[in-house]
């Protein structure tokens, strides 16, 4: 690797984290559902042409899709090079979870990028598409036995050999949805983002010429490296473990462990799996792929200074132990792969607390509550309205928790409820915070939240709820408390009824002016909670996050003084 300067080094890190950046912004514009445009359900960056490892990523997409991504770009340099005819211009698509990573609603999309004729990278974009088939509109279907019952699955084929692209592909994939014009204005605005990722590349090694730019990609891998081994060794060698529980897999109504202990010997760590619960029946299996992108993003989380490539994860090893639900092979059903991930950051998470509780926080609230309504418009017209919802996250060494906040496998954002309302015949008859839902410590949780969907269209709607934290709080740290666990309801002609397995359920029917109810958990506590300053716990109550008696019995009656 030829030497290169560290000015050089940190504008060309800028240029090309900007590249990734202006792909982001480019499909959150184009994109017609409102997942990616206004979830940002998204990524891009730019990979290693070898080993499809990631070299930079937008800022602005998915941190889960970091690592997935690797693997499905090593995916498509594995049949191009079985295949032996890769040329500029072609681009691969696909969605398959158990090569790729995720779930099925996610289309990956692979552009190898060539300089003079030959290959220098490869540019990748990402987007969750509304539907893809299955048996459940949106295809978050808890009962799912097989991937066959989530989506339509494509592996990796070419989308556009030599810049000529095949339309069967296309017609393929607009016959196996129920929302064809969505998923083809996300499919235009990926293919437009890879096209200005090829733009602003040859822009840049124009500037600077490929064997400059080369250099800064290897040099930025081998910092990161560096970085994360001088982190280690800064923390104590050690073993530490935790252990957490899925509420069920939607078809057997038993607890799954997920299990991890940390080992941190020097300036290495592992990260060992074991004892997790062995590949269930239901749809929260996840392939090996995302198993390895979630320690990546508990990693990060843990240490947010470091870059985000490849380098960091050198010094770390993620142990999966083979059968368990954590490396899952074809066909089984991985759709709820969103709910196991986050199970797994809050036990590596409640693993460091023991190790260096002043670099993480409290579990925030576990699940994204990935909730369909679906229906016909009186026209006949097909409406899918998915979405996720918010809660509380952990309490922090330095404050409370933040209050309504997306889950921590993301960037995303949670689709305002005037886009919501605006797009499908539904009605939020509430959005609020939900109180006495936050994990006590001395420094708090932040709260949950209160859904109250309501069904305008008077032919009804079809519910579908996939959810976790049903039966199992989120911890605390550092000796904060658990907050509260999740709450889903539903309105019938005799009045409220809850989902049986506690978090998940299929075919919910509503009639018009029926509504379906989330209550979100909050945030687990941070550090003792009779160390907390009793006028945080007095202020807490006057502005209705906590009723009195919840407050007396977490805190005590030390607040009663401060507020009289």
């Amino acid at each position: 690797m030829s030497d290169i300067d560290p000015i050089t080094l940190a504008v060309l890190s800028g240029r090309m984290e900007q590249i990734a950046d202006e792909m982001d912004a480019t499909l959150f514009r184009a994109a017609f559902n409102p997942i990616i445009a206004e979830a940002h359900d998204a990524s891009h960056g730019l990979y290693h042409a070898s080993s499809g490892d990631t070299l930079v990523q937008g800022k602005s997409g998915l941190p889960i899709f970091v690592g997935v991504m690797s693997f499905a770009v090593k995916a498509v340099i594995d049949k191009a090079a079985a295949e032996g005819d890769l040329a500029d211009g072609d681009i691969f698509i696909f969605n398959d979870a158990h090569i790729g990573g995720t779930h099925l609603s996610d289309m990956r999309l692979v552009r190898p990028y060539f300089r003079d004729g030959e290959l220098f990278c490869y540019l990748a974009s990402v987007g969750h598409w509304h539907d893809l088939g299955g048996a459940v509109p949106g295809n978050y279907n808890p009962a799912a036995t097989d991937a066959f019952a989530e989506a339509f699955i494509l592996p990796p084929v070419r989308l556009a050999r030599a810049g000529v692209v095949n339309q069967d592909i296309i017609d393929i994939l607009m016959r196996n949805t129920r929302l064809p014009q969505s998923a083809q204005g996300d499919l235009n605005g990926q293919l437009g983002a890879l096209d200005l990722g090829v733009k602003r590349m040859d822009e840049l090694l124009d500037e600077y010429g490929a064997d400059t730019v080369k250099a800064a990609l290897d040099a930025l891998g081998g910092r990161a490296e560096t970085l994360m081994r001088s982190e280690l060794s800064d923390l104590p060698d050690g073993r530490w473990e935790a252990v957490d529980y899925l509420d069920n897999d939607g078809i057997t109504d038993e607890p799954l462990p997920i299990k991890v202990s940390l080992e941190i010997k020097g300036d290495r760590m592992v990260m060992d799996f074991e004892g997790t619960a062995p590949r269930c029946a239901g749809p929260v299996n996840i392939a090996y792929p995302t198993a390895v992108a979630t320690a990546y993003v508990a990693i990060k989380h843990i240490f947010p200074a470091l870059p985000a490539n490849a380098g960091v994860m050198r010094p770390i090893e993620v142990k999966i132990p083979e059968g368990s639900l954590l490396s899952a092979e074809f066909p089984a059903p991985v759709g709820g792969y969103t709910e196991t991930i986050l199970r797994m950051i809050d036990v590596i998470f409640s693993a460091m607390a023991q190790a260096a509780p002043d670099m993480v926080v409290g579990n925030a609230y576990g699940t994204i509550n990935a909730l369909s309504i679906a229906g016909r418009r009186k026209n006949g017209q097909p409406w899918v309205m998915f979405s996720f919802y918010g809660g509380g996250h952990g309490g922090t060494p330095e404050g409370d928790g933040l209050n309504h906040g997306n889950a921590p496998i993301s960037t995303a954002t949670i689709p305002p409820m005037e886009i919501l309302e605006a797009a499908y015949p539904v009605m939020f008859r509430q959005w609020a915070l939900r109180p006495d839902s936050a994990g006590a410590g001395a420094q708090r949780g932040g709260l949950g939240a209160v859904y109250e969907i309501e069904v305008l269209e008077e032919n009804g709607a079809e519910a579908f709820l996939f959810g976790e934290r049903g039966r199992f709080a989120p911890q605390g740290v550092a000796g904060g408390n658990p907050s509260v666990t999740n709450h889903f309801s539903y309105e019938q002609d005799d009045g409220w009824h809850e989902p049986p397995m506690a978090s998940k359920m299929r075919g919910i029917s509503l009639k018009q002016g029926q509504a379906v109810r989330l209550e979100t958990p909050g945030g687990g506590g941070y550090g003792p909670a009779e160390t907390r300053d009793p006028a945080k716990v007095a202020r807490d109550v006057e502005l209705g996050f906590l009723s009195p008696d919840t407050a007396t019995d977490l805190y005590g009656a030390a607040w009663k003084e401060v507020k009289a």
